[in-house]
């Protein structure tokens, strides 16, 4: 009589030691392919899986290049492009995994090929304008152009 094995078993006899127990299990590392708002949680890209899924539905992630659905698969060699905070990752799978890793491990399963951030130097010297600034026009001064513009007789009193 043949008995299915155990936990402690399985896990002596897993090839996939590194990645642990809990990502070893059926159809998670030997799969095919994975959900990819899955992936990006898994490989630490995103906090939680549900940023990683609202991501995808607002068109922040691309799978070789086109945009991304949070169903939509991907497998080992595809290229996954995730914009985070402005800044845009981009990253080739390497192993599929569905359960979230260290991210000792979980580099493993990606290759960034993520341009190096632009130097602080540069960041610095982008001009940027303080909100509420009085440069900015106002209603009353939008108020005024246009009767200006529509009449000569047109008057405001100002005080």
């Amino acid at each position: 009589m043949h008995r299915a094995p155990t936990r402690a078993s399985a896990r002596r006899v897993c090839e996939h030691s590194s990645v642990g127990w809990s990502a070893c299990q059926p159809n998670s590392s030997d799969a095919i392919s994975v959900r990819v708002d899955s992936w990006t949680w898994a490989v630490r890209l995103f906090k939680t899986r549900s940023q990683a899924a609202t991501a995808c539905r607002s068109g922040h992630v691309r799978v070789n290049g086109t945009s991304a659905k949070a169903a939509q698969q991907v497998k080992a060699g595809d290229e996954v492009r995730v914009r985070v905070s402005g800044i845009e990752r981009i990253v080739v799978v390497v192993k599929p995994i569905t359960k979230r890793v260290s991210a000792v491990l979980a580099a493993d399963c990606l290759q960034d090929n993520s341009p190096p951030p632009p130097p602080p130097e540069l960041i610095a010297s982008i001009p940027r304008r303080d909100r509420g600034a009085a440069d900015r026009p106002n209603a009353s001064d939008a108020t005024s152009r246009s009767c200006a513009a529509s009449s000569p007789d047109c008057y405001l009193e100002t005080g």
